[in-house]
């Protein structure tokens, strides 16, 4: 059986991915104490089942948050393909999100005001989130889009137990907190100062002509190769199932994604189809 457990922030998208999952076959159940988990996974009606996803959050109870590190450990013993994913995201795009539906955070009963119950979660998932398998930061991404990441990613992820992925961002959209390793391209020779190149994106054949005339791109991409390919030498020895390496520039959309592209080929030429593309800026994932 593949068991997903989804966790987070509330606010931070938990409800959709589980309704995501859903939709791709997983029975789901929602809201569910940290304590049951294992009488759960035992009983009858479930132990036939390929997919199951668990939603646990603070609504569970502060008291359980503790143990659920030791429960997966424990599940894990039985069903090696379990994985705990954390969404969150910044605290003024999770007030934002509450001020719009008008809805209760559910430790306003505890602190009065919507910005210290949103600081007070964070803080006590703080370990959970250093303990899950994938970070999610959803600041910057809508609902379509952490349906299409979750569908992708745990896809190859239980098919190969291992998923890569390459993304391509803006710092001056923010730069993504869930990322594994983070590579600043700004450095680079900028065709957002060519007029008739401005429009188009590192993924046109004239970006991509107008980089590589550049000695400094290539020793830029042939050195964060380098550095993957001698950490990645085995992908079992990183000792993760999902691992993000983002490449960022000014706007996200010309140096950032060229060599993103640049490493998505080198590594899925060499890996397979474990390693995917997401150009963040350009709502791109493949």
């Amino acid at each position: 059986m593949q068991i997903v457990i989804i966790s987070g922030m509330s606010g931070a998208g938990k409800s959709y991915a589980l309704q995501t999952l859903e939709d791709t076959g997983y029975y789901c159940i929602d809201n569910l104490p940290s304590q049951l988990i294992e009488a759960l996974i035992q009983t009858p009606q479930i132990t036939h089942l390929e997919r199951l996803a668990i939603g646990i959050d603070i609504r569970g109870g502060k008291s359980s948050l503790q143990e659920i590190p030791m429960t997966i450990a424990r599940i894990r013993q039985q069903y090696p393909k379990t994985h705990l994913i954390y969404l969150y995201a910044q605290r003024a795009i999770i007030q934002k999100r509450y001020n719009e539906t008008r809805r209760s955070h559910p430790l306003i009963h505890e602190e009065k005001e919507l910005a210290k119950a949103i600081e007070l979660e964070e803080n006590l998932l703080g370990f959970l989130a250093e303990q899950a398998d994938w970070r999610v930061d959803t600041s910057q991404t809508n609902v379509y889009e952490l349906g299409l990441l979750l569908r992708t990613r745990l896809g190859e992820a239980h098919l190969r137990n291992f998923s890569l992925m390459f993304q391509s961002f803006g710092y001056k959209h923010e730069a993504p907190s869930d990322s594994d390793f983070v590579f600043d391209v700004r450095c680079l020779p900028n065709p957002y100062w060519i007029p008739e190149l401005r429009p188009l994106t590192g993924r046109d054949p004239a970006i991509i002509t107008w980089l590589q005339q550049h000695p400094r791109v290539h020793e830029l991409y042939t050195g964060i190769q380098d550095f993957l390919e001698l950490w990645m030498a085995d992908p079992e020895s990183c000792q993760r199932t999902y691992l993000t390496v983002s490449i960022g520039c000014t706007g996200g959309r010309h140096r950032s994604v060229y060599i993103a592209e640049a490493l998505y080929q080198h590594f899925r030429q060499k890996l397979g189809e474990c390693v995917l593309l997401r150009h963040r800026e350009l709502n791109y994932l493949s």
